[in-house]
């Protein structure tokens, strides 16, 4: 049985096929895996990295908006996505995968297309509310769809065999919320907030919460990662304190989610994953210039159910916006009750369940 997954550009495009590739080593040892990728994408350094063997396609994004520069710039991409189309359609014919997982990105579109032409199954899994255009465009002549949200379903054409499946996401070891603030160096008793803007982290959050630090330590412990690009320059600004712990990434990721009561972070589909299948209450911050606009779409599933609070980028700097965050943390009772409209909406065995189904492909029938 062999397995070709599509998808890469960014960790939240590549790392849900990278958990379902390792639940089907789990379900079929011998099972042959690749990827297809970019040398721009994470991809490039994440697959081999982890023993995938890596199989890279010229291709590149659509330029989005009507300025002349993009339209212009959109005929050589065109151009790309013919030549990458015919050279997926070799790599589909060379590797005769019994099933094409496309996850999104850019990468994804020609492998899918090329597949799907060759009539080879394929399964589309989408991880946002708002569904990329790679999803739109080839789910109706995919075997299967799989969306992370309900919401998603409305922006797709009628199918029945578009279902939802969650977004495979990291997995922690929850622990004790006081000792993992003991671990931290942190205050046992006060509250805690969690932030974090991704790896390289959010320039508008780190700023926000630069400007507000000392109402947070105030009252409450605050877990920071920063991420690489300002970890220096906010550093330089800090005073050492038993209710902050901060760092560019936060390796301990599990143990932050437990001694943390609220977070503060992105509206990332792999981050509203690991915040439902962990039952965290938290305040999102959609990255406004997101394609699509896909992290409010994302976001709004969230807050619809209780789960969350949303504060618009450029709003998070304004006190008021603080108050109601602080307000929030001295509150159990809410933030309970937010945890646990979290956890309904959370889909632990993602990757399982799609491997499973990816497994039913492949069996000829």
């Amino acid at each position: 049985m062999k397995v070709l997954f599509a998808g890469g550009g960014t960790g939240g495009h590549l790392y849900p096929g990278i958990a379902m590739a390792g639940e089907l080593k789990k379900l079929v040892p011998n099972v042959g895996i690749s990827f297809a990728g970019t040398t721009s994408g994470i991809e490039a350094t994440e697959v081999p990295r982890l023993g995938y063997k890596l199989h890279l396609l010229p291709v590149r994004g659509l330029k989005r908006g009507n300025v002349l520069a993009n339209m212009v710039a959109n005929v050589g991409v065109l151009a790309d996505f013919a030549r990458a189309l015919w050279l997926a359609m070799s790599l589909v014919k060379r590797e005769a995968p019994d099933v094409v997982v496309g996850t999104g990105g850019f990468v994804s579109a020609p492998l899918l297309l090329a597949a799907q032409l060759m009539r080879k199954k394929t399964l589309i899994q989408e991880q946002n509310a708002f569904p990329g255009v790679t999803t739109k465009l080839l789910s109706a002549l995919a075997s299967e769809v799989h969306l992370s949200f309900e919401d998603a379903r409305k922006f797709l054409p009628k199918n029945s065999r578009v279902f939802v499946s969650g977004n495979p996401a990291r997995s922690f070891e929850g622990e004790d919320a006081i000792r993992a603030r003991t671990n931290f160096g942190l205050d046992a008793s006060r509250p805690t907030l969690l932030v974090f803007g991704g790896s390289r982290g959010a320039r508008a959050i780190n700023n926000a919460v630069l400007k507000h630090l000392r109402e947070i330590i105030a009252s409450a412990n605050l877990i920071w990662q920063t991420g690489a690009l300002d970890y220096e320059r906010i550093k330089a600004q800090l005073s050492p304190s038993s209710s902050l712990w901060v760092a560019p990434y936060i390796e301990e990721m599990g143990a932050a989610y437990s001694a943390a009561d609220l977070v503060l972070c992105r509206a990332g589909a792999s981050s509203i994953a690991e915040l439902t299948n962990l039952g965290k209450p938290s305040v999102l911050v959609p990255y406004p210039f997101a394609t699509g606009d896909h992290q409010r779409h994302n976001a709004r599933a969230l807050v619809t159910n209780g789960a969350a609070l949303v504060i618009e980028d450029d709003q998070l700097g304004e006190h008021v916006s603080w108050n109601n965050i602080l307000a929030l943390l001295q509150n159990p009772d809410t933030l309970r009750k937010m945890g646990a409209a979290s956890q309904k909406l959370a889909y632990p065995d993602a990757a399982h369940q799609l491997a499973l189904r990816i497994l039913a492909l492949a069996q000829p029938h």
